[in-house]
């Protein structure tokens, strides 16, 4: 029998995709099944889909994420897109409103401005990108000027202005762990939050955020996004072997340091059986699988009640990446049933994403 949660079914569901790259497979193709994906999550009745933003990462392709989001735009004609997000340490505040100015002018009213403050994984990358490793520091500074630039108020460039931004309004968005849940209260914008296997200090951020949060034209009040990887299968272990190849792509990444390719993981097993896996490794592993959330319908449905009721969150964005896109689209699709979203026909795997002409 199906445990049914109107906790579960009163929130709202996203998605964020990273393009993840897979072994053996061309970057480009990840990209284009962003797209596609798009439009799966868009008839499976999602809320928003969002984008990432990583530079010089082996494992993920999205890197340029207002771009994408134009194709995901462009492909798509009811689900909100955004980005999850452009990282303000990179740019300039000037080009990221130019950038969301274009894509709100051209798709008004479906557009969200996702922010985080993360910089470059590398003192490599941080130096391609022109950005120290203490610019995260300057976040609250620059997302002023930049929202700034949307009201017609900014004061660090005199008679600079942002066309076409100035006078639209987007709903915008703090990605934020720590500091950056004061940041986004202070400013009165959204924030999305993660880590589920870090769950009290997730909340104690919650908490903080929305007791600090001063009401603003962006928003009138808190607004709580939870992220993290959900994964919904036919049994408990069909699930948990959804999250393999995301796990170890992180224990890789903390033992050898770079972020690889997603990997089938029937290879990972093969690892861990043959002592090819350091006890580190598997360590890291572990600590990764249990970062998520898990199982049938039934298990996922009310660990998600008690998240919710737990946190107070008006949104919940899946993060959930694996090797098979065919597996990643069921558990989506299992995660909509369950959680009472719109279902109608879903595109299947290999259909190619339609362009409009508005969108040329």
């Amino acid at each position: 029998m199906r445990v049914s949660s109107d906790r579960v079914r009163t929130t709202r569901f996203s998605v964020l995709d990273r393009s993840r790259t897979r072994q053996g497979r061309d970057r480009s193709r990840e990209l284009r099944d962003t797209v596609r994906f798009a439009r799966q999550a868009e008839a499976l009745g999602y809320h928003r889909f969002w984008v990432s933003e990583h530079h010089s990462v082996p494992g993920v392709a999205g890197s340029a994420p207002t771009v994408l989001a134009a194709a995901v735009a462009g492909a798509t004609t009811r689900i909100r897109v955004g980005t999850g997000g452009v990282m303000l340490p990179n740019h300039r505040p000037l080009v990221v409103a130019e950038q969301f100015g274009v894509l709100e002018s051209l798709y008004p009213g479906r557009i969200d401005m996702g922010l985080g403050r993360s910089v470059g994984f590398t003192d490599g990358i941080r130096r391609a990108l022109g950005a120290g490793k203490d610019a995260a520091d300057d976040f609250g500074t620059r997302l002023g000027e930049l929202l700034g630039y949307f009201t017609g108020d900014q004061r660090a460039h005199p008679q600079v202005h942002a066309h076409p931004a100035e006078g639209l309004t987007l709903p915008a968005f703090v990605l934020a762990t720590g500091a950056g849940a004061d940041v986004a209260a202070a400013a009165g914008l959204s924030l999305v939050i993660g880590d589920f296997r870090g769950e009290d200090t997730m909340l104690r951020a919650i908490e903080r955020y929305r007791s600090g949060f001063r009401p603003s034209g962006w928003s009138a009040e808190p607004y709580v996004i939870v992220s993290g990887n959900v994964a919904v299968a036919e049994t408990t272990e069909e699930a948990r072997r959804l999250l393999v190849p995301e796990a170890w792509a992180m224990a890789y990444s903390r033992t050898h340091g770079v972020f690889p390719p997603l990997t089938p993981p029937e290879e990972i097993e093969d690892l861990a059986m043959s002592g090819r896996m350091s006890e580190k490794e598997r360590g890291f592993c572990e600590r990764g699988l249990s970062a998520g959330l898990h199982g049938t319908e039934n298990e996922v449905a009310a660990a998600l009640d008690g998240l919710i009721g737990r946190s107070g969150a008006d949104e919940v964005l899946v993060t959930t990446s694996t090797y098979d896109r065919g597996a990643q689209l069921d558990s989506y699709r299992r995660l909509a049933r369950l959680a009472g979203l719109t279902e109608p026909s879903v595109p299947s795997e290999s259909s190619e994403p339609t362009r409009s002409a508005d969108a040329a």
